[in-house]
């Protein structure tokens, strides 16, 4: 007899684990919103495939998405100095959450995977343990929904490091050659302009990384369309002037009424497995693993968690599931896990002398730029260029 697996949340990491794991078992999603109220409703966060993620998406047969707008390149400045345009090895794609999940859950449906529509309290917690052999909290940055002990070592912050203010807009021309741009300004903040596809079209993510208290960081009363695009329009003439001149005044505007968002997040790593009714419980993406979103790495750690999950639970198909799996997946997860929380915990800090000295090299070798382009990748790479700089060549 299969056994039966209870997915809690239908994001990033909830959705690849579905995906991989029901041909081996009986996989039922629990979510608190349904495909159409996803596809409507406000965008949830931004989001960059990068290769390694697509490679783990084509491997479990997920959709395939149009590549019309595929990522080659990371474009970096700093203050007002473009350093360089770093080649991408494997080109990498955005594309709409609310597009992307809502998309992906009508295809599980159809592919006989079960869901259920419910937002899961404590009660209901308790008799699903005596439904499933193992629940998967996947209830993203909202949750955990179990005591998962925090890992203190990897949480060093008591408060969100950034503001992050987010809108969906028509009317950038985008840079050439199109990729993901990168802007710092010291003390102050970043901007990140990420080319995306929705399901009306291209638009130009521009993703402010507002230091609380500082000159970025001004969104914090605004809550309408209007007011929110003018708002965006001033800080880019002030402060990213790259940005601002290709802008089209008279068509720039947001995608849509629900294509912005100002939140804060405060990152905070778990260890990603607990006892719970006596059986074992384990958390992946975001409800576990939560970094700020500076380096982008949100959708790339849960996709490769998500995969070593899989690879884990295959493995022990039939073995019981107890502590040992945890500690098995944890074991499997846990250096990445530290090489992009350490790498992204940095990043919000002002840079090493030695991590700038690489940035101002790209200016100079294209070898160098397409080096820092892979962090992003590859963040084992860039957790190297931190903290192991003498292993470089």
């Amino acid at each position: 007899m299969r056994k039966k697996i209870c997915i809690i949340g239908s994001g990033t990491a909830g959705l690849q684990l579905a995906y991989s794991l029901k041909e081996e078992f009986d996989v039922t999603v629990i979510h608190s919103n349904s495909s159409d109220k996803i596809r409507n409703g406000r965008i949830m966060s931004t989001q960059v495939h990068f290769g390694p993620t697509r490679t783990r998406e084509n491997r479990f047969k997920m959709p395939k998405w149009e590549d019309k707008t595929l990522l080659k390149s990371i474009h970096m400045t700093i203050g007002n100095q473009k350093l360089f345009v770093g080649k991408l090895k494997e080109p990498a794609l955005s594309v709409d959450q609310r597009f992307y999940f809502s998309h992906c859950l009508k295809d599980l449906e159809n592919k006989g995977v079960s869901f259920r529509l419910l937002r899961v309290n404590k009660e209901q917690i308790e008799s699903l343990a005596d439904e499933f052999d193992l629940m998967i909290d996947c209830s993203g940055k909202s949750g955990p929904l179990f005591p998962f002990p925090i890992e203190k070592e990897y949480s060093p912050f008591q408060v969100p490091q950034r503001k992050c203010i987010v809108g969906y807009f028509l009317g950038v021309k985008p840079n050439d050659p199109l990729g993901v741009s990168v802007t710092v300004l010291p003390e102050i903040g970043e901007m990140f302009e990420i080319p995306a596809m929705t399901e009306h079209g291209p638009v130009t993510i521009l993703f402010i990384m507002a230091v609380p208290g500082r000159e970025l960081d001004v969104f914090k009363e605004i809550k309408h369309v209007k007011e929110f695009t003018n708002q965006m329009k001033n800080i880019t003439q002030k402060y990213f002037q790259d940005i601002h001149e290709r802008i089209q005044q008279d068509i720039f505007a947001l995608s849509d009424d629900k294509a912005f968002l100002n939140v804060a997040i405060k990152p905070v790593i778990r260890k990603p497995y607990v006892i719970f009714k006596n059986k074992l419980v384990v958390g992946c993406g975001d409800s576990v693993f939560l970094n700020d979103p500076i380096t982008g790495q949100g959708c790339n750690l849960s996709s490769y968690c998500a995969e070593q999950l899989y690879e884990t639970l295959i493995q022990y198909r039939n073995s019981i599931w107890d502590i040992r799996i945890g500690e098995t997946y944890w074991d499997r997860t846990k250096t990445f896990v530290k090489e992009v929380t350490e790498w992204t915990n940095a990043m919000t800090q002002v840079l090493p002398q030695h991590v700038v000295q690489i940035l101002l090299a790209g200016a100079e070798s294209q070898k160098t730029a397409d080096e820092v382009a892979e962090w992003f990748a590859n963040p084992r790479k860039a957790y190297e260029a931190f903290f192991q700089p003498s292993n470089l060549h």
